[in-house]
C-alpha cells in the first residue's frame, strides 16, 4: 500500500494549535496510531517520516505531530514540560477519536517513549504500546545538558544548545521531569509492550530497556536494533524498526472478523471519514474502496458505485462463458469484457422495446465489448452472445429488480 499525506492542525493541551501529519493507506486502515517524537525533535524527522510510512503500508494509519513550540506548532517552548508533552499526546488521542478512530496502537521515540508510557492508562483504547530507544526515567533528558542545570535552577532558565540548536529550558521543566515517575506508570498500564533499542544506543544506554522491561508486566516483548544509532538515521533501521511493529502489533488488533467481516450473503459499506465519498466497503473477507472522481469532489480511491455495477457485469459475463467453455471442452482462449455505462433518451435505445420507448424518459444501458485471446471461431461467435446473456447478473440487470430497505433496529 502506498501513504497518502494528510496535513492537519488540532488544539493542544494549552489550545496552541499543534502542526501534524496523517499518513494513511492507500486502502482499508487496520488501525490507527500515535506517533510522539523525540526530545527537541518534530513530527518531520527522518526516523518518524520513515517509521510512519512503513506503517502505513501495512495497512496502519499514522498521526504524528510537533508538541508544542516545536517545528510548525503554535507555542513556546520555554512554557512547555514533559506533563504538557504528556497532555499534547492525550489531545492528539482526543482529535483522532472524534476524526476518524482512536489510536490503539502508540509509538514513542526517545523521550516522545516515556510520554507514551505516562499516558497509555489515559487512552482506554489503546492496546499496544512502542518504545524506541526510550529511557526508563523522563530526567535522562536533562544528562544533554548536565552543565547548565545550575544556572537554570538559580535564574529560573537558560539558554542550552542541544544538537546544534539553542532551546531555552525553564526551572518547571526541569522539576517536572525529576518528579516524573515513568516505571510505575509502565508497571500500571496493563498494555502489551515492544521496546525497541539498541545496544549501540549513545544517547540512551541498553540499561533504559531493561529498566522498562523489567517494570512492564506480560505480555511484554524486546527487540534489539543492532547497529543502529539513537535517531535511527540509517533508512535500512527505521524500516526494519516498522516491519517489527507491524509484525509485532498485528496480534494485539481485532481479527478480521470482528474488524467486520461480513458473511458472503451481504456485502456492508461504511462510510470512512476521508473525503465527500470515500466508503469502505466489505464483502466477505475482501476489502476496497468505493469513491467518486476528483472530478465530482470525491478522492478517486476507488471505483464508483456505477464502475462497481459495470465490474460485476463484466465479471459475471466473463465467468458464465469460461463455465460453458470448461463444460463443453473449447478450447477458448483469455477473456476480456470492457463495459461502459451510459444514461440514454429511450427513444435512443435500439434494444429497448416500443412499449418502453412510448414511455418515454432515459434508460441505463450497459454495453458490452467481449474480447478473447486468439480470437473467436466464427462458428461460435453468435453462440458466445447467446451464453454471455445467461450472465446471472445480466439478467438481473435486465428484468429489474426490487429492493427492500430498513432502518436498523426496526426489526
Amino acid at each position: 500500500m502506498v501513504a497518502t499525506l494528510r496535513r492537519i492542525e488540532f488544539a493542544g493541551h494549552s489550545g496552541a494549535s499543534l502542526a501534524a501529519r496523517l499518513d494513511l493507506p492507500d486502502g482499508p486502515v487496520r488501525a490507527y496510531a500515535l506517533f510522539a517524537h523525540c526530545f527537541t525533535c518534530s513530527k518531520d524527522i527522518l526516523a518518524a517520516r520513515r517509521i510512519a510510512a512503513d506503517l502505513a503500508r501495512a495497512g496502519i494509519a499514522v498521526l504524528r505531530f510537533d508538541f508544542t513550540g516545536l517545528g510548525s506548532s503554535e507555542g513556546e517552548f520555554a512554557s512547555t514540560d514533559f506533563s504538557s508533552n504528556c497532555g499534547d499526546l492525550i489531545a492528539a488521542a482526543d482529535w483522532l477519536r472524534a476524526n476518524y478512530e482512536a489510536p490503539t496502537i502508540l509509538v514513542g521515540h526517545s523521550l516522545g517513549g516515556a510520554a507514551v508510557l505516562s499516558v497509555a492508562l489515559k487512552i482506554p483504547e489503546a492496546k499496544a504500546v512502542v518504545t524506541i530507544g526510550a529511557p526508563a526515567d523522563a530526567d535522562h533528558v536533562l544528562r544533554g545538558f548536565h552543565a547548565s542545570l545550575a544556572e537554570i535552577r538559580e535564574q529560573g532558565q537558560a539558554k542550552v544548545n542541544l544538537a546544534g540548536r539553542e532551546f531555552t529550558i525553564s526551572r518547571d521543566f526541569v522539576e517536572d521531569v525529576e518528579t516524573a515517575n515513568v516505571r510505575k506508570a509502565v508497571h500500571g498500564m496493563r498494555k502489551a509492550l515492544l521496546i525497541l533499542h539498541s545496544p549501540y544506543d549513545e544517547t540512551v544506554g541498553i540499561d533504559n530497556a531493561a529498566a522498562i522491561f523489567e517494570a512492564a508486566r506480560h505480555p511484554k516483548s524486546f527487540i534489539s536494533l543492532d547497529h543502529a544509532d539513537h535517531l535511527l538515521t540509517r533508512p535500512e533501521d527505521a524500516q526494519f524498526a516498522a516491519s517489527v511493529i507491524a509484525g509485532w502489533v498485528s496480534r494485539y488488533l481485532p481479527s478480521d472478523r470482528a474488524q467486520g467481516e461480513t458473511a458472503r450473503e451481504h456485502v456492508r459499506v461504511s462510510e470512512t471519514g476521508q473525503g465527500t465519498f470515500q466508503n469502505s466497503v466489505l464483502a466477505g473477507r475482501h476489502r476496497l474502496f468505493a469513491d467518486e472522481p476528483e472530478s465530482v469532489g470525491g478522492l478517486d480511491t476507488g471505483p464508483s458505485p456505477y464502475d462497481f455495477l459495470s465490474a460485476a457485469l463484466g465479471a459475471c459475463t466473463s465467468m458464465t462463458l469460461r463455465m460453458y467453455a470448461d463444460r463443453k471442452k473449447l478450447d477458448l482462449g483469455r477473456v476480456t469484457v470492457d463495459v461502459s455505462h451510459a444514461k440514454i433518451h429511450a427513444a435512443d435505445c435500439a434494444e429497448c422495446s416500443d412499449e418502453e420507448k412510448a414511455m418515454g424518459g432515459r434508460v441505463d444501458r450497459f454495453e458490452r465489448v467481449i474480447s478473447v485471446e486468439g480470437g473467436i471461431p466464427e462458428a461460435l461467435r453468435d453462440k458466445m452472445v447467446e451464453i454471455a446473456g445467461k450472465c446471472p447478473v445480466h439478467r438481473t440487470l435486465e428484468h429489474g429488480s426490487k429492493v427492500a430497505t430498513r432502518l436498523n433496529g426496526d426489526g
